[in-house]
């Protein structure tokens, strides 16, 4: 050891044994649902702990800006044909018990995922387009014939049916899961604390089950990017409901709270600085069975189309909680296009015109029909019960047909959906990654509404095979101005959800970004590891 470095490690040791105490830094913060059992993302989504995410670090996630960060991942290629990309993963990389971080941890995830009835394994077909995926999902192929190997330790080869351009974006829900302990404990491993490992920026103090709360820590193994600047996190997802959360933040047993229409005036006026909105990548629309009457007509589509005021809907009825959606793509998401999106007006005239060609003048012989909507907290539990009450109004007014209103349990609502159970519903959806090819490909090829459109589906898997953006973007705006003229949709509003932040918080997670957004957790990865507490 030389001079220097012993003077270094004997001003360390003073500088340790005189600085004072510093107290812990902790954030609480609304987040999660209320119930979860399984501590593992890849185990379960719709059943999963809250944090799961925050726990496992992804391949690569996505910054306030939307711009793709590397993270297990240092660097990615796609092969000359487009068809295989190799991901380069960090070394040093370890589980929170040491175990080194491997290739095979990743690889594992998605095999496992696709041979144990995963709850979320449809995204791996139409969004990832593993090779073999849906052949082993299916259980007419074995799982050592999916598309994917870990080459070595470090190094992850994806092979995909074609050229999917966007692979990289989709690899932010990709999370590895620990070999060794499933292999020591089965899926018992994510259920409990004593035996959870982590291998992301936070590692599991605590879990409440009753309501699904947990406690985490900043990890002191994780040498990925990103790591938090608080020490601990606390998230409740019984804040989540703003008349629970802003009495909380304003009593400060909550660092920040989502706001309701009544509340915005009120904490505007207090917290003028403490403001935050966020226009939440998502849109809710009007969906049909296209193969029951009336709506297999296109023109009782059309006639729905120019029957609804979004502005008013959005200024009165929503009191700017949600903007006007005039395309399934919101504003600032990559493919939306504007010119498609001022199509969308309100024209009652037009909508009788279309109502009349479609054999009803005025409504007269309209059948009695139900709109079908999801029960659900969050924003759309603010949104969509009101918007359609207004389209119940709207569509009496301008078309002069009754429109009833069913409120289902979302897996009721999702098995009449998928199985056609009624003809009309409101469906909302909100980005599961960063590409046009997400929203399109919910309704491709079937896709969740059951739709069959060959001209529909030959443009977007021509677009989404296709490497140059430009020409990408060129097809995916064909593809939506079919599903306009053809009335596939009724794009209705996209979601704005409001908060107010602590002034006790800081760094770059609350500051907005260049659009004027603050994502708060929408964006966990960089929320939660970009904040600070005095």
């Amino acid at each position: 050891m030389n001079a220097l470095v012993r003077l270094a490690g004997i001003m360390v040791a003073t500088t340790a044994l005189s600085a004072p105490v510093l107290a812990q830094t902790t954030v609480v913060a609304p987040s999660g649902n209320s119930a979860g059992t399984y501590m593992d993302y890849m185990k379960t989504v719709y059943d999963r702990g809250t944090g799961s995410e925050l726990l496992q670090i992804p391949i690569a996630t996505f910054d306030k800006e939307f711009e793709l960060t590397p993270m297990a991942a240092e660097s990615w290629s796609q092969s000359e044909d487009g068809l295989t990309w190799t991901f380069n993963l960090r070394p040093g990389l370890v589980w929170s018990d040491g175990e080194p971080l491997t290739a095979e941890d990743f690889v594992f995830a998605l095999q496992r995922a696709a041979t144990s009835g995963y709850d979320f394994a449809w995204y791996w077909d139409f969004a990832g387009g593993i090779k073999g995926w849906k052949e082993v999902t299916e259980g007419t192929a074995e799982v050592s014939t999916l598309g994917l190997k870990a080459v070595d330790d470090l190094t992850i080869e994806v092979t995909t049916v074609a050229p999917k351009p966007y692979l990289p974006s989709v690899t932010s829900l990709w999370y590895p899961v620990p070999k060794h302990k499933v292999d020591e404990l089965g899926d018992d491993w994510s259920l409990d604390v004593s035996t959870i490992v982590s291998s992301g920026p936070f590692e599991i103090e605590s879990w409440e089950k009753s309501n699904n709360s947990v406690v985490l820590t900043k990890s002191d193994t994780y040498t990925g990017p990103w790591s938090p600047m608080i020490d601990r996190l606390e998230l409740d997802p019984t804040l989540n409901a703003p008349e629970v959360g802003l009495p909380a933040f304003l009593a400060g047993d909550a660092d920040y709270s989502f706001l309701n229409t009544g509340q915005v005036p009120v904490a505007t006026q207090r917290y003028p600085d403490g403001i935050r909105k966020n226009a939440v990548f998502a849109t809710s629309y009007i969906s049909y069975d296209l193969d029951a009457a009336p709506f297999n007509d296109v023109n009782v589509r059309r006639a729905f189309y120019y029957a609804v005021d979004r502005d008013e809907l959005t200024s009165t009825v929503l009191k700017d909680i949600a903007i006007p959606a005039g395309s399934l793509l919101p504003p600032g998401y990559p493919g939306y296009n504007p010119d498609i999106a001022a199509e969308a007006v309100f024209d009652p005239e037009k909508a009788k015109q279309f109502l009349a060609e479609a054999g009803f003048p005025n409504g007269e012989g309209f059948p009695e029909v139900e709109i079908w909507y999801r029960e659900e907290g969050g924003y759309n539990g603010a949104i969509v019960p009101a918007m359609a009450q207004y389209l119940q109004a709207e569509f009496k007014e301008a078309l002069g047909i009754s429109l009833n209103i069913r409120a289902l349990p979302g897996p009721e609502w999702m098995d009449g959906l998928r199985g056609k159970k009624n003809n009309i519903f409101i469906a909302p959806y909100e980005y599961d990654y960063l590409d046009p090819s997400n929203f399109y490909g919910i309704f491709f090829n079937g896709g969740r509404h059951g739709y069959f459109v060959p001209e529909y589906d030959a443009i977007v898997a021509k677009a989404d095979s296709e490497s140059d953006w430009d020409t990408r973007y060129g097809l995916y705006a064909e593809a939506e101005q079919l599903m306009i003229d053809q009335g596939l949709i009724v794009p209705l509003v996209h979601p704005v959800t409001i908060a107010v932040v602590s002034d006790q918080m800081g760094g770059d997670g609350v500051a907005p970004n260049s659009l004027g957004f603050t994502q708060l957790d929408r964006l966990g990865h960089y929320f939660f590891t970009h904040i600070t507490k005095q």
